[in-house]
């Protein structure tokens, strides 16, 4: 068994989701998932169509997407058992056509879940296009509220990030639970991703409360593990790479930023528990306390356990900043509320580098 099947065999056992109380609600309901073509999203699309087939759900499985090729090669003969959308979440006329294909394809009855996943992840997108990255998460997020309203949607999620945060120093320590953001500097560009995500969080705050709908936000930390995609670059998975070409990690800054990480499964169990759970106009952080670390820290694990120490850490830091990158950030997501409706991560940071190397070497 490959170790993503190992993944999705976990997630369908899991009593919160799958058990006799929660089963239910999942069971012959019709999901549409943006971004599915992206990490996450991805995720949840392969998650649901092992467990549709193993416990017999009788799910209807819609993805939006922008390519449709590009999914195709993601899910191979998954590919027979869903009904994509091709569209951009940003088109001015994404609710009336998105509205007519969720309808056709939509059984009489079934409830409607929505998972907003589309976002820009690329720092250097962030930095060079950001009206672009502004406008794609504000107008992508109402479109998809707007879409969920109209059609009587039964839960939405939106995922949002740990960038929301912001500086928590203000506070005299860097531990961020749900009732409390740090400062923001709306003259720094970079600044785009996480302000938009904050107006996009206060938008489904707004349509819970004006319209009922019960939308949801997961501010997610950082998520890798098994399932990564073929074209994934960012600094997780270079750092995996480098360790499996026995080449030394290459950090273009101190590393001194705190990362907060989750694995990807993980990640796809409390997703899908906010979206069952949850409570509307509410967010959850979804995070491995256990695996919070530095970027520096991060490489030094990869380097010597991972690698065994075959590898080294080599610090190459050019001036400016020319690759994008947020500033250093001091923060430690806690995820209690999330445990609360009975969600736990599984998977340390240690065993999701080797997880992850292992579905490369698998897929490879």
């Amino acid at each position: 068994m490959g170790v993503l099947e190992e993944d999705f065999l976990e997630i369908t056992k899991d009593p919160v989701l799958f058990g006799e109380e929660n089963r239910g609600k999942l069971a012959g309901s019709f999901i549409v998932i943006t971004g599915a073509t992206g990490l996450v999203g991805s995720m949840l699309l392969r998650a649901l169509l092992y467990a549709d087939e193993k416990l017999g759900l009788s799910l209807t499985l819609l993805p939006v997407v922008r390519n449709k090729e590009k999914l195709a090669g993601i899910l191979g003969a998954g590919m027979e058992r869903v009904h994509p959308i091709v569209l951009d979440v940003t088109d001015r006329d994404f609710v009336e056509k998105a509205g007519k294909e969720i309808e056709t394809a939509r059984p009489a009855g079934a409830p409607l879940y929505v998972l907003h996943c589309a976002a820009v992840t690329a720092s250097k997108t962030m930095v060079e296009k950001p009206v672009e990255t502004i406008l794609a998460s504000f107008e992508g997020t109402r479109n998809l509220l707007e879409t969920a309203r109209t059609l009587g949607a039964a839960g939405f999620v939106y995922l949002s990030s740990m960038e929301v945060y912001g500086n928590m120093e203000i506070y005299g320590n860097t531990r961020a639970d749900e009732t409390r953001l740090g400062i923001l500097d709306v003259l720094d560009v970079r600044s785009d991703y996480p302000e938009s995500k904050r107006l996009c969080e206060n938008l489904c705050l707004a349509y819970a409360k004006e319209y009922g709908l019960p939308a949801k936000i997961a501010r997610l930390a950082q998520t890798f593990g098994a399932g990564i995609l073929p074209w994934e670059n960012r600094v997780f998975a270079q750092f995996a790479r480098s360790a499996m070409a026995g080449q030394d990690i290459v950090l273009h800054t101190k590393g001194l930023s705190e990362g907060n990480y989750c694995y990807t499964a993980d990640c796809v169990r409390g997703l899908l528990t906010i979206l069952l759970l949850g409570k509307a106009g509410e967010a959850y952080n979804v995070a491995n306390e256990a695996c919070h670390t530095t970027i520096a820290g991060m490489a030094k694990l990869v380097a010597e356990k991972i690698a065994g120490g075959t590898i080294s850490v080599v610090f190459d830091i050019p001036e400016g900043n020319v690759f994008g990158y947020a500033a250093d950030t001091h923060l430690a997501l806690e995820s209690g509320k999330l445990r609360s409706l009975g969600w736990a991560p599984h998977t340390d940071l240690e065993e999701m580098y080797r997880r992850m190397i292992r579905y490369l070497r698998e897929t490879a």
